[in-house]
């Protein structure tokens, strides 16, 4: 299979020292998940962002394959969070869709991410502005996709990690 292309360069877009990708298909998407895999670890805390049918839980599909998680790794939509422990000694994948939360990470706080967090991967679908505050270090995904009528299927990802744990772990590899 094709690696991702890098994305070109948005003028108009802030540059925060992002990975950007061009993906042209669902199956390089759950690829870009199973290769960003390989750089998780318990604790990690990443965050996806885009429209609805951008890619986000495609991704996170690749993420829990990667991961070598147990359990079909579907949208989280009605139940908000599911848990993948691992089949082997790796973490587990919690995988969170916020999209029905309105509030903040008070609203959140049921779910117990703060707790979950250094033992597991967590992913967060929609979490912009909920959850944040679990830690200074993640990795925030924005994928992009033509809105409307379209049978477009390419998407512009740009990986930004924030905080030490994210300063060296090697996101450009992703576009190797």
């Amino acid at each position: 299979m094709e690696r991702p292309a890098a994305a070109p360069h948005d003028p108009a877009e802030p540059d925060r020292a992002g990975t950007r990708l061009t993906i042209t298909s669902p199956e390089q998407m759950r690829e870009l998940g199973r290769r960003l895999a390989k750089l998780l670890r318990a604790g990690d805390l990443v965050m996806l962002s885009g429209e609805l049918g951008a890619g986000k839980t495609t991704l996170t599909r690749g993420l829990g394959e990667g991961l070598g998680v147990r359990g079909a790794v579907t949208s989280p939509t009605f139940v908000i969070a599911r848990v993948h422990p691992s089949l082997s000694d790796g973490p587990p994948l919690v995988h969170v869709d916020a999209y029905r939360l309105a509030g903040g990470l008070d609203e959140m706080e049921d779910l117990d991410l703060d707790v979950s967090l250094p033992d597991s991967v967590i992913v967060v679908e929609w979490g912009e502005g909920r959850v944040e505050e679990l830690t200074e270090d993640r990795l925030q995904l924005v994928i992009h996709r033509a809105v409307g009528d379209t049978t477009d299927e390419v998407r512009h990802v740009t990986l930004t990690g924030l905080g030490t744990r994210w300063a060296e772990a090697g996101l450009a590899t992703l576009t190797a």
